[in-house]
């Protein structure tokens, strides 16, 4: 007899437009480009700044830098490192990589030499792509330990117009060479209009060697499939009902699983611009917004609280940016509320993670998300077409949950990696007969609506209650001279662990409350062993480098000084 979760109870809350399963096609995240590039050669593909490039455009740098890096000796199945912002210049190391067969590496410019050696020698990877702003604050010679051949370096200015104002983000940034690396534009420039032969890319080969944070040891290069890409675009463009009129707001790195599927692979699919700014801001975003009517996005929470404390957000004309999607982290029902009153704009919750490719919950357009009773939590949205999740049992793992009850986060379907790179003992503790264990503790309510509580390791066990950070953080959001917070556990002699906030004021509010008004604040609202016994006030709240709240840095700082 099929499970409950197996029955799929959450597909009676899909929109009329939505198939319960996605057709599969052969299509690969290349094809998807390729596609679109002969369909809409003249259209825009990426609006930079204030300027514009075409499908056609990419498509025919990204052949010319394919046959150059041919000449270089990359192959197919060769491993490419691209150390860059969200500058254009991903997309064309990108498809050129795929139009050799080759896997793109994607990694964070604020990375170290210690940190990118770690990625070259992991990945195996033979070529390194990087900024030049980048390449001048390193000392190269780490590379010599590494198997990296050649460098190829670029500029944010290249593909700027040179008779127009260097944008205000870029001001600082200078135009530099260096004798032991290529120049990328040089070497489009010098293969202009040579062509390289298809290599018959599959859908299971590897299109992205996608590293995790590496919060329970070394990172781990996820293998993304082409076809796992693939299909998530297909997720992304029938939950956000896109069509030919959206425009993609690239706010998301494009260096994460986000950035790579619900801004770039969404866009190849449906032949519609993406907007790029080299990294986030939070004026430049909103000019943007209105400047080439973004309708579409996923960003981390952190970018909406950004933008919502920018004296901006009410000057500006956002009324095309209608699907607003935050992911990366739980969202509280109090932003969406606050962000909703102050721009009229419903944020949407999507969740997955690196080894799902982005989404494997989403809520569609147009639905608005319920809250759990119990925890105060938002749903995190529905499961997403060909896909069962389930909720088991937190000790073993081999136990279903009833709806209602609280265990880890299971996943399975064709958004599902086939595992980590040249690690198998840790793809065999991950997935297990082709089910993801998230990490992530849940629950799955009678309607099929998913709710994250938390990290199974940022639970906090005080006086022998647990008590899940995610919930306290919930209600202190609640207060409204609060910007952002977050909670952990601290060592107590008597309780075991007890219950600490960081709290980050809105501005204004910096010396109007008090630790202790805020202690009270959530006494009032939470159960006697849940609220914190310490707030301390942070000027910010301490994220990655792809804007999650880092807890636990926090959580360790804490225990050192203790």
């Amino acid at each position: 007899m099929a499970s409950i979760y197996e029955k799929r109870p959450w597909l009676r809350h899909y929109p009329d437009w939505v198939s319960h399963d996605l057709e599969i096609t052969p299509d690969t995240a290349l094809t998807d480009f390729i596609n679109s590039a002969a369909r809409k050669a003249g259209a825009p593909a990426v609006f930079y700044f204030d300027h514009s490039l075409s499908f056609g455009e990419i498509d025919r740098m990204s052949s010319s830098l394919a046959a150059a890096l041919r000449d270089l000796g990359i192959a197919k199945g060769d491993r490419i490192i691209l150390v860059l912002q969200n500058v254009p210049q991903f997309l064309i190391a990108t498809y050129a990589a795929w139009k050799l067969g080759s896997i793109v590496v994607p990694l964070n410019p604020m990375y170290k030499e210690k940190e990118l050696a770690y990625f070259c020698r992991d990945s195996g990877a033979k070529l390194l792509v990087m900024q030049e702003e980048t390449a001048a604050g390193l000392d190269r010679s780490f590379l010599k330990e590494t198997p990296v051949q050649k460098v190829i370096t670029t500029s944010a200015l290249d593909l700027l117009p040179k008779d127009h104002p260097v944008p205000s983000l870029l001001k600082a940034i200078r135009k530099v060479r260096f004798p032991d690396t290529m120049d990328m534009l040089s070497l489009v420039e010098k293969y202009r209009d040579k062509k390289v032969e298809p290599q018959g890319l599959t859908r299971e080969d590897v299109a992205y060697l996608t590293y995790t944070s590496g919060t329970t040891g070394p990172p781990k290069g996820a293998m993304n499939t082409h076809g796992n890409i693939a299909f998530n675009a297909r997720v992304y463009h029938a939950m956000q009902k896109i069509d030919e009129k959206d425009v993609v707001l690239g706010v998301a790195p494009l260096f994460h699983v986000t950035g790579e599927v619900s801004h770039l692979a969404l866009a190849a699919l449906a032949g519609i611009p993406v907007v790029l700014y080299y990294r986030f801001d939070p004026a430049e975003t909103l000019r943007l917004i209105e400047r080439w009517k973004a309708t579409v996005t996923v960003a981390s929470i952190t970018v909406y609280i950004a933008l919502m404390n920018h004296p901006d957000i009410t000057k500006r004309n956002l009324s095309s940016f209608v699907k607003a999607y935050s992911g990366g982290a739980p969202v509280s029902e109090a932003v969406v509320k606050q962000f909703e009153a102050l721009t009229g704009l419903y944020l949407y919750n999507v969740y997955g993670m690196t080894e799902t490719n982005s989404p494997s919950h989403i809520c569609p357009w147009g639905t608005r998300m319920p809250v759990d009773q119990e925890s105060g939590a938002l749903s995190v949205g529905l499961p997403v077409p060909n896909c069962v999740m389930k909720i088991m049992d937190l000790e073993e793992g081999a136990r279903e949950l009833n709806p209602g009850e609280v265990g880890e986060i299971v996943d399975s379907g064709p958004i599902i990696v086939p595992g980590y790179w040249e690690k198998p003992e840790e793809t065999k503790h991950a997935i297990r007969n082709g089910w993801l264990y998230t990490g992530d503790v849940g629950k799955m309510d009678e309607d099929g609506w998913f709710y994250v509580v938390d990290r199974k390791k940022d639970m906090i066990v005080a006086s022998g209650y647990k008590v899940w950070p995610r919930e306290v953080e919930d209600v202190i959001y609640q207060h409204p001279a609060v910007k952002e917070t977050a909670v952990v556990g601290i060592p107590d002699s008597y309780r075991g662990e007890t219950v600490k906030a960081f709290v980050a004021l809105k501005s204004g509010e910096e010396n109007m409350v008090t630790a202790e008004q805020i202690v009270a604040f959530c006494r009032e609202r939470m159960a006697a062993y849940k609220y914190p016994r310490q707030v301390e006030f942070v000027s910010e709240i301490p994220k990655t480098l792809t804007g999650k709240f880092l807890r636990r840095s926090l959580r360790e700082s804490q225990r050192s000084e203790g």
